[in-house]
C-alpha cells in the first residue's frame, strides 16, 4: 500500500474532530512530501537535529510538532521549530521553553505528558501531580498549555491501553472544570498506530501515527 492510499483509509474511518499526526521519526523528506500531498498538515518529531534537517526543507508545508523527550540543553532550538510541543512534563522544561520563547517574541502551544501507565523507565509527570504541575506552569507568560498527552504502556493487545486512557480523559475533564487561568483544555492526544480506535473511544481527540501510514521502518 502506498502512503497516498494509507493516509486516505485512515481518515476515511476517522471522526471528523480528530487530528491526525503523522509521526517521521526515521522517515525521508521525499516520504513526508508524499504524506503532506495528502493533506498531513502535521508532523511529530522525536528528535532535534533530525527535525533541524526536516524543518529546513518543509518549514513552509507543514507544522511541527515535538512527540519525544525534550532535554533542556535542546529548547533553544526546538522552540524555533516547533509549533507545539507535546511533551512537557516538569517546571524546569517549561521555564526553560518559557524564557527561550521570550527571547523570540513567541508563545508556545504545549501539552503536559502523563505518565498514564506510572511506568518508571517513561517520561510524563504522574498523574497525581499534574493539576500543581499546570498550576505552576500556568503562571509562565510565553506559554499556553493546550491539552494533555499520554504514551499508555505497551501491549500487544491494545483493548489493555484502556485504563489509562481512561484515567488521562478523566484527568483532561477535572481539570478543565478548574478553569485556571492560561489553561485551555482542548487537546488530548493520545493513542498511535496499534492503539489509535482504543484512544478515540476513550476520548482522544489527536493521535499521533506512523508506521500505520509509512509502513513499518
Amino acid at each position: 500500500m502506498s502512503i497516498k492510499n494509507n493516509i486516505k483509509k485512515i481518515k476515511q474511518e476517522l471522526p471528523a474532530n480528530i487530528i491526525l499526526v503523522a509521526a517521521t521519526k526515521t522517515r525521508s523528506v521525499d516520504e513526508i512530501n508524499q504524506a503532506i500531498e495528502s493533506k498531513i498538515n502535521i508532523i511529530g518529531e522525536n528528535y532535534i537535529q533530525e527535525a533541524k534537517k526536516k524543518y529546513s526543507k518543509l518549514k513552509e508545508k507543514v507544522k511541527f510538532h515535538c512527540i519525544g523527550h525534550l532535554q533542556k540543553n535542546k529548547v533553544k532550538k526546538a522552540v524555533e521549530i516547533f509549533d507545539m510541543i507535546q511533551t512537557v512534563d516538569s517546571t524546569k522544561i517549561a521555564e526553560e521553553i518559557d524564557k527561550r520563547c521570550k527571547s523570540i517574541n513567541k508563545t508556545m502551544p504545549i501539552l503536559i505528558e502523563i505518565n498514564s501507565g506510572k511506568e518508571p523507565n517513561k517520561d510524563g509527570v504522574m498523574p497525581e501531580d499534574t493539576i500543581n504541575l499546570i498550576k505552576e506552569i500556568s503562571q509562565l507568560k510565553n506559554i499556553k498549555i493546550k491539552g494533555l498527552m499520554t504514551m499508555a504502556p505497551y501491549f500487544e493487545d491494545a483493548k489493555k491501553d484502556r485504563p489509562y486512557f481512561k484515567l488521562t480523559k478523566t484527568l483532561f475533564n477535572k481539570i478543565k472544570t478548574l478553569n485556571i487561568p492560561n489553561v485551555d483544555m482542548e487537546i488530548l492526544s493520545m493513542g498511535m498506530s496499534h492503539s489509535y480506535k482504543i484512544a478515540i473511544e476513550e476520548g482522544a481527540n489527536m493521535i499521533r501515527i506512523g508506521s500505520k501510514l509509512f509502513g513499518s521502518r
